[in-house]
């Protein structure tokens, strides 16, 4: 009895050096796929960034429209259309990025979705929002290109809380500025009855637009954050991954080996 049930033990500790063992080698490939696209997004920003200036309009082919490609707009803001994305926080403090969309060819009802800033949202009692500026007439708004919005995960996505969705069709008298915690420009474009550009322009702190709108007396703030780019801390994590993989592999052939032992030694007793 003792022998089969030291023999049970050995086949449970070898299976479960075995599941380590592999667990850990998936988990260290995997932070060596996280440095991959680390490296890769690293390498967009460059491009983008290294690429000449884009003047927008709607003849603009998709592929020029690179992200962190700097670009300039020049339109007519629909202030009515303005939706606030919620939970984005500036330096600790929770607030909201304003989005509005720029018309760039009216004839056409062509218009680029413009991030145009961070604006804090009030916290003490009897506090209210800053006014959103509204400037009317031509402007031109300099910036970074994004593919998208960027997105935060959204816990009630499954639910059915209308106060979180984008309206079916904008502007809503009901919503007059919709607070959204994510925002598709393809449901937007929907939803506005704009064509929207594939791309978002942040509005950079140095755009002639965000110079009108801190004369104004609201200053909205230019501050994107950036995906983050630390790919050696990735490579040492994959590093201590296998490290753990290679100690189970070597406990399991120690514990192979010592069986095989006893099983050749009993054998020839």
């Amino acid at each position: 009895m003792a022998r089969s049930h030291t023999t049970y033990r050995t086949a449970a500790a070898l299976i479960l050096l075995g599941i380590m063992a592999v667990g850990f080698t998936s988990l260290g490939n995997w932070q060596l796929d996280r440095a991959a696209q680390r490296i890769a997004i690293k390498a967009s920003i460059q491009a983008g960034r290294d690429s000449t200036a884009l003047m927008l309009s709607p003849a603009t082919p998709a592929q020029d429209l690179l992200p962190w490609r700097a670009a300039t707009a020049h339109g007519v803001w629909q202030h009515q259309l303005t939706v606030l994305l919620e939970n984005r926080n500036f330096q600790g403090r929770p607030g909201f990025w304003v989005a509005t969309p720029l018309i760039i060819d009216a004839a056409a009802n062509t218009a680029v979705l413009v991030l145009r800033g961070w604006l804090p949202r009030p916290m003490r009692p009897g506090e209210t929002m800053a006014r959103i500026p509204a400037p009317a007439g031509e402007q031109t708004v300099h910036g970074e290109l994004l593919e998208r919005v960027p997105r935060l995960f959204e816990l009630w996505s499954w639910s059915d809380n209308d106060e979180t969705q984008l309206p079916g069709k904008l502007p809503d008298p009901a919503r007059p500025v919709p607070q959204l915690q994510n925002l598709d420009l393809t449901a937007y474009g929907k939803a506005s009855g704009l064509t929207l550009l594939p791309a978002v322009l942040a509005q950079a702190a140095d755009s002639p637009n965000a110079q009108a709108d801190i004369a104004a007396g609201t200053q909205l703030v230019q501050e994107w954050p950036e995906p983050s780019l630390d790919s050696d801390k990735n490579h040492g994590y994959a590093l201590q991954w296998f490290g753990f993989a290679a100690i189970a592999a070597g406990a399991w052939l120690v514990i192979a080996w010592r069986a095989l032992r006893r099983k050749i030694k009993s054998s020839t007793l």
